[in-house]
């Protein structure tokens, strides 16, 4: 009997870290409290320790493992991994137990190829949208996983957007799209020697490989090394439903603290993007407006955060940075971590909290880092 090495979210919780890192247990525990989390399944920090021990092997059954929970997701969405009528597209995140720099980025729209494309535009009567979700596939997937300089891609994407008068991706029609496309496959096939993957089991296998590779590349090392981390904890890889914020006019997606970083103070911080997914709002492709604008575009939508961000809040007992995506009105939560803070809001959010509350005095001084306080000494300017 081979070890288990995947775990779906609704099999693990808050106190699994080590095993399924800071990201995985995080989407457990928010499965498991009811919020509204894309369904999808973790391959443990462990498998990547196998990974690196076996000269980059995957380890002997996790691959099974890992099918059987495409299984699964197949059967809770109605969807089908790889098949051109009605797709199933995954993303595809690292998350080990410390968050850190260097670590894989995000691959989204995983599954995509000639035939799962047209699936997914006659699903969503939207060619557009399936090519845009196409090009950010290829995009990604060839920065992340095949290593081609990302500067080779927006190249591309400039001349094409120069040729077609836009200024931001989303002006480009879908005959554009069909150029970038074109455009960034040329580029794959002349920098790899091959042609993009079009089998998604591929596609698959190869983005869960390049996180693993990801723990040991050399800024992730560094980092590792200035912040006394421990070589052998491994990163865990989350796989995951896409839900899309791209796909129209009554789709978002945004990024949030449930407390302003920089003061402490209770109000809703964050930004987000119409008819947009996630990179583009940490990409800076396009300027996101502030949260609070949500309230007069997505009424609805906006009521809803404040109580999933509320219900968070009551659950971790801490400031929240978390991630949201909206499809065509629905609200999905797509990550939730304890958010970074300056000295001052860190003393601000501890003191607001018990009198909320929500934490004790002796939690309230446990949270507090004894090095932020050190920073509070030091003259500052005047805000």
């Amino acid at each position: 009997m081979s070890e288990k090495y995947v775990y779906l979210f609704s099999e693990g919780n808050a106190s699994m870290k080590e095993l399924l890192g800071g990201k995985g247990a995080n989407l457990a525990e928010m499965t498991n409290i009811g919020l509204n989390v894309p369904p999808g399944f973790t391959i443990t920090t462990e498998a990547c320790n196998k990974y690196r021990e076996g000269m980059d092997n995957i380890p002997e059954g996790m691959w099974e493992q890992v099918k059987k929970a495409i299984k699964k997701l197949e059967k809770e969405t109605g969807k089908k991994f790889g098949d051109p009528k009605n797709p199933l597209l995954l993303s595809v995140r690292s998350g080990a137990v410390h968050s850190m720099p260097g670590m894989m980025d995000t691959v989204l729209n995983l599954g995509l190829n000639e035939d799962t494309l047209e699936g997914l535009a006659k699903r969503t009567k939207n060619r557009r949208f399936a090519l845009d979700c196409d090009r950010r596939l290829i995009q990604m997937f060839g920065d992340v996983v095949l290593k081609i300089d990302h500067e080779k891609f927006s190249k591309d994407l400039d001349m094409i957007k120069r040729k077609a008068n836009a200024k931001l991706d989303i002006e480009l029609d879908e005959k554009a799209l069909e150029d970038v496309v074109h455009h960034y496959l040329e580029t794959i096939e002349e920098y790899t020697g091959k042609g993009f993957p079009s089998n998604p089991e591929k596609q698959l296998k190869k983005a869960v490989k390049a996180v693993f590779d990801s723990w040991d590349n050399p800024r992730a090392r560094t980092y590792r090394q200035l912040h006394d981390i421990p070589e052998n904890l491994g990163t865990a890889v989350n796989v995951q439903v896409m839900v899309f914020g791209n796909i129209g006019e009554n789709s978002a997606t945004g990024v949030g603290f449930t407390r302003d970083p920089s003061n402490g103070e209770k109000r809703y911080y964050g930004e987000y993007l119409m008819n947009a997914q996630g990179e583009d709002v940490v990409a800076g492709i396009r300027t996101p407006n502030p949260l609070s604008d949500l309230e007069k575009e997505m009424p609805a939508n906006f009521k809803e955060l404040k109580q999933v961000t509320e219900k968070l809040e009551k659950h971790y007992k801490d400031m929240q940075d978390y991630e949201f995506t909206i499809e065509e009105g629905k609200l999905y939560i797509l990550q939730t971590r304890n958010g970074k803070r300056t000295a001052e809001a860190a003393i601000n959010i501890a003191a607001d909290m018990v009198s909320e509350k929500l934490i004790t005095k002796e939690e309230a001084i446990l949270m507090i880092d004894a090095k932020l306080i050190a920073q509070l000494v030091h003259r500052r300017i005047d805000p």
